[in-house]
């Protein structure tokens, strides 16, 4: 799908991939683009929708209610929604014994929101026998988050639930797109050591780029870092082995955890 004259809504809008996503879209000719994010986001939020002509929508993606609020505000504005991006995310550190309250947001923002936004435009979607979901999942919803268990488990099923979505709908006139990245410097990006960061850190832009041209060619993964590909294949060809290296990985970069 090109999105020149496309009506297009991206999540987590106000910075990092969401905000270089959003100015591509304008840039390539968009009918009309909705920015999204967080109350607490408001000024940065309007300086893009500013930018590029666009309409800034604050709210919380982790609640239906305001996913239902956003997408009526696109289409009282510009009319029906042809392509959502599903970019909002966040990180809680830990591992099991992280909080339920980190848990519970990790799942509402990483997985729940992408079951909203489904719910709300999959109907008109089939309708018009067009449109297209993009969803931001991470390569760590491919393979592992080594000092998040909440945030690779949820991203995880991001990655199940495009792949639900793609299954159902693919044949039906709707696309479905998931985003894996490795590290790309935006405002959850922090100092120390990192596991995503091994095979290098990409700027929003490039990554944009990259989405444009995916939504193109209609591809379903999309990789930022080429090496994830080969990450997955051993995955997927020695599970246990892979699991070894996994473990490996973990005690190079934060250190042996046995011997704590």
């Amino acid at each position: 799908m090109h999105v020149k004259d496309k009506v297009c809504v991206v999540t987590g809008a106000a910075s990092g991939i969401g905000e270089a996503v959003a100015r591509a879209y304008a840039d390539a000719g968009a009918r009309g683009v909705v920015v999204a994010d967080l109350k607490t986001s408001r000024d940065k939020l309007a300086k893009v929708a500013g930018d590029i002509d666009g309409l800034a929508v604050t709210g919380d993606v982790g609640l239906e209610d305001d996913i239902k609020a956003l997408v009526a505000a696109a289409e009282n504005k510009y009319g029906q929604v042809d392509v959502f991006f599903s970019n909002a995310g966040l990180s809680r550190k830990g591992q099991e014994s992280a909080s339920d309250a980190d848990w519970d947001v990790s799942w509402r923002v990483h997985v729940m929101s992408h079951v909203f936004a489904a719910r709300a435009l999959v109907p008109g979607m089939l309708g018009r026998g067009s449109g297209y979901l993009l969803n931001t999942a991470s390569a760590a919803g491919l393979l592992a988050s080594l000092n998040s268990m909440p945030y690779g488990v949820t991203k995880n099923a991001a990655v199940a639930l495009a792949e639900h979505l793609a299954i159902q709908y693919g044949d039906r006139g709707i696309r479905v797109s998931v985003l894996c990245p490795q590290s790309v410097q935006t405002g959850m990006t922090t100092p120390g050591p990192s596991a995503a960061r091994v095979d290098g850190v990409l700027q929003p832009p490039e990554v944009a780029r990259m989405v444009i041209e995916a939504m193109e060619a209609e591809q379903f993964l999309i990789l930022t870092h080429p090496q994830v590909g080969e990450y997955m294949q051993r995955k997927a060809s020695s599970r246990d082995r892979w699991l070894t290296g996994m473990r490996r990985l973990r005690d190079k970069i934060y250190g042996d955890q046995r011997a704590g």
